[in-house]
């Protein structure tokens, strides 16, 4: 059950806050700012490439990893080179992940290891055989770290992550927005640098500010009513996300928002990209759990049965109303099976700005989510 009150409650929400997520989600502008100057001391300005790699591989535990690779795979666009390299081994700890390069990896080849940890040696067994088979290696790690002796030993690029006192403390959770942005800024700096996307110092500070101007509107002191974040909160709190996207860059918004609902809030959530999610959702949306599938049961126990689970679609889009759109039959669809509809679109800007605010806001409401529910 979700405790409404809390949400208007900052005191009671920073007493919550165990592991720190709100102070991570207010401080993500600040952290794009510490891990862009970061990669400058890193060296990663004056890098002079020869040209692009043939393939960008990403190696790294967790959903930070994870969301780091979807989104940058998605800004290099069609063709995209970067490659997820998934970690295999018998738990999610750092000394029983491996890691394996392709068999095809060699001398054009650029291998990126991005982790909040900087402990599991097979990331610097990796890379070390990245350095034997000719590839180029950079990593994103806190500093002092076994894999920053093992980057610098293979000749490689080392980025000091962006970390706050705090961080050594507090066991960070790897769809924390802190994490999350002090790994991808200096991966966007130098695939900026080398000609794959385009993040130069100027969208990065654009990208900080409007991760700030984010956390102004959805900080703890905002009232629920007035606080896009505390408002998705509340009306995801019985409910079933069903995420929409639409547009290139809203799709990894929608999947980091299904997983941090998942590892931050403990709650399910569904995602797919519009229009194809009209046809993969319809029949969700069409069984029991829509909201008119299942009217409320009138000898259901208030007290002891929770209610009943109720799809919820949440559009997330990246581009203007105007034009070619898919959003009208979504809503279409959504509310000829009673099923309620949030919507979320970013104020205009740079694709890299406009993504950060659709990341922010989820962010802030997973966490919102979570807090206020117990998790």
């Amino acid at each position: 059950m979700l405790d409404e009150t809390l949400l208007d409650t900052p005191e009671g929400l920073a007493e919550a806050d165990h592991r720190g997520l709100l102070r991570g989600a207010a401080e993500a502008g600040a952290r794009v700012r510490t891990a862009a100057r970061n990669a400058a001391e890193a060296g990663i300005a004056g890098l002079k490439p020869d040209g692009r790699p043939r393939a960008v591989l990403i190696a790294g535990p967790g959903a930070a990893a994870t969301h780091t690779a979807d989104l940058l795979g998605t800004l290099a666009g069609p063709g995209s080179p970067v490659v997820r390299l998934a970690p295999t081994g018998v738990a999610p700890a750092a000394g029983a992940l491996r890691w394996e390069l392709p068999g095809w990896a060699g001398s054009v080849d650029l291998l990126l290891i991005a982790t909040p940890d900087g402990t599991e040696p097979s990331l610097s067994l990796l890379a070390e055989q990245a350095y034997r088979r000719g590839c180029s290696v950079a990593g994103v790690a806190p500093p002092g770290t076994p894999l920053a002796e093992a980057v610098a030993g293979a000749h490689g690029l080392f980025v000091p992550m962006a970390t706050a006192p705090y961080d050594q403390e507090e066991p960070l959770a790897a769809s924390s927005p802190g994490v999350f942005w002090a790994l991808l800024t200096p991966l966007l700096a130098l695939l900026d640098r080398i000609g794959l996307l385009d993040a130069p110092p100027e969208a990065l500070e654009k990208v900080a500010d409007r991760l700030d101007l984010i956390a102004e509107r959805c900080g703890p002191a905002i009232a629920t009513y007035s606080n896009p974040a505390k408002t998705l909160a509340a009306e995801l709190a019985d409910a079933l996300p069903v995420v929409w996207t639409e547009g290139t860059s809203a799709g990894p918004a929608g999947r980091r928002f299904a997983a941090a609902l998942a590892e931050l809030a403990g709650r399910p959530a569904l995602v797919a990209e519009l229009p194809e999610a009209l046809a993969a959702h319809g029949a969700l949306l069409a069984g029991p759990l829509a909201a008119s599938a299942d009217p409320d049961d009138f000898f259901r126990d208030r007290v002891e049965e929770p209610p009943a689970l109720h799809a919820r679609v949440v559009l997330l889009r990246d581009r203007p109303i105007g034009g070619l759109t898919a959003a009208p039959a979504a809503r279409d669809v959504a509310l000829g099976h009673d099923t309620p509809v949030s919507e979320l679109e970013p104020e205009e800007g740079g694709e890299l700005e406009t993504l950060a605010e659709l990341i922010a806001v989820t962010d802030f409401a997973a966490v919102y989510l979570a807090l206020a529910s117990g998790a």
